[in-house]
């Protein structure tokens, strides 16, 4: 009751705002993107423990695809995952022996997302340390050929049976992970975190690792390194993503993928990324390379603010800015977005409550990209209001969905915004049309729509919300 009550009071009240979408279902654009993809998945039990987890939540989601990165550094994964210091835990052994490797709870960890319905995003490397005094396995291989056999039969494992393994046909295998993090103010001689090596020396392992790869799974995406981004308000890309990319192309490797990072609360510096890393993947020879934007979350700032970021990625402000910044990459040049994190319980986990495990704000801005993905073609929608955006689909049955989303970077917004959504063409929505909203009061809840006689719809948005319209 509070809701209609609400809804028709905004509607009468004179410091509400007006704005307009218009939804043309019969002008398709191209298929719905990847946005809604993720870092790592839900918590696996132990043998004493039962525990729900966040399994289904995962398949709803139709998230796509999990990124196994930092998956060692959680314990309820088995902590002994997926990393190659793990995997193959004594360098000097044969890599060409099933007994020198431990696949064992990497298996489980893998099995885990597969049987899930997502695909595996497979991470190839180390998880990041940042303990300081000593660091353990983010220093260059001693041989890097090595280094590239032993990865060469983890993907035989996992795809070809070796050594008792699988047939999952897992299709993207990255390589590294940040290794220029500390690359700008040479952090990585006393303290790195990612890769204890210089520049020169991850071109060359990376060359040796992806010619050998791509040399022996040709039909597999052969990709990375996931190049670590700039501090949040800052829009031009690292120098060290053009450097990498020239020496790349000036040594003929090969790169079917390039993975680079940002942490933001301005959605908008992730299209000026996009565009700008796309056309150096253009200008180095990569035209045919996709360009995944495989960390992101809320971050103000790393310093100040940090305490600020971590407590509103767990808030209705997170939901709309991950709805934000899904929309504005559909209409970028960015291939695929993966959240970070789902990790249950860790501070970067924005989805779901750490005590109870049920779904918070960004998992339903997830969630809802999930919708629109199933519906599978983007068709046109316009909308004239600068912090209200509207991604809309339509399913091959001609159901449609349209996602609006109202982020607000200023705190100091309260006012109200009612919207009015059309159907181009003269169309009509009619009393078929269902509503979900998710803001401040609400999480993914149906309420009463406002279908007006003339067969638009009226939306109230409050700041940072978003609303699921289904017709």
């Amino acid at each position: 009751m509070k809701r209609i009550v609400t809804f028709a009071a905004a509607l009468l009240c004179a410091i509400s705002l007006s704005a307009q979408i218009t939804v043309s279902p019969d002008s398709p654009i191209g298929p719905v993107k990847r946005m809604n993809a993720v870092n790592n998945g839900p918590r696996i039990n132990n043998a004493e423990q039962v525990y729900t987890g966040t399994t289904g939540y995962f398949k709803a989601a139709n998230v796509g695809y999990s990124r196994n990165h930092d998956a060692a550094g959680y314990s309820a994964y088995g902590e002994h995952v997926v990393d190659i210091s793990i995997i193959f835990p004594d360098f000097s052994k044969n890599p060409c022996k099933p007994e020198s490797y431990d696949f064992t709870l990497t298996d489980r960890y893998v099995k885990s997302i597969q049987d899930a319905g997502v695909e595996v995003f497979y991470r190839l490397g180390q998880t990041i340390e940042n303990q300081p005094l000593k660091k353990y396995n983010i220093y260059p291989p001693k041989d890097n050929k090595k280094w590239a056999q032993i990865c060469e039969h983890i993907i035989r494992h996992y795809n070809e049976g070796w050594a008792d393994g699988f047939h999952y046909n897992i299709q993207y295998w990255e390589i590294w992970n940040e290794p220029n993090l500390e690359w700008d103010n040479d952090r990585w001689k006393v303290d790195p975190r990612c890769w204890a090596g210089s520049p020169e020396q991850f071109y060359d392992f990376f060359e040796v690792a992806v010619k050998h790869l791509k040399g022996c799974f040709p039909n597999l995406r052969i990709g990375g390194p996931a190049m670590s981004g700039t501090d949040p308000g800052i829009r031009t890309v690292p120098v060290w993503y053009e450097l990498l990319l020239s020496e790349m192309q000036r040594r003929n490797v090969p790169l079917d993928f390039f993975a680079w990072h940002i942490y933001e609360s301005d959605p908008t510096v992730y299209v000026d990324y996009s565009y700008q890393v796309r056309a150096l993947l253009d200008k180095y020879g990569y035209k045919n390379a996709e360009s995944f934007l495989n960390e992101w979350n809320y971050i103000k700032s790393w310093t100040d603010d940090y305490p600020y970021s971590v407590r509103t990625m767990s808030s209705p402000k997170a939901g709309a800015f991950v709805c934000a910044a899904m929309q504005l990459n559909q209409e970028c040049p960015t291939d695929m977005m993966m959240y970070y994190v789902w990790t249950p319980g860790t501070r970067f986990n924005g989805l779901f409550d750490p005590l109870s495990d049920t779904p918070i704000w960004s998992y339903w801005a997830i969630y809802a990209w999930g919708k629109l993905k199933t519906l599978g073609t983007q068709v046109k929608a316009t909308c004239e209001i600068p912090d209200v955006r509207v991604t809309a689909a339509r399913g091959a049955d001609g159901h449609l969905g349209i996602l609006v989303s109202r982020y607000v970077m200023d705190d100091n917004i309260t006012a109200v915004k009612n919207v009015t959504v059309q159907l181009a063409d003269g169309a009509r929505f009619d009393s078929r049309v269902r509503c979900h909203i998710t803001d401040e009061f609400s999480m993914y809840t149906e309420y009463p729509v406002a279908l007006q006689p003339d067969g638009t719809l009226l939306l109230e948005l409050q700041p940072d919300s978003f609303v699921y319209i289904e017709f």
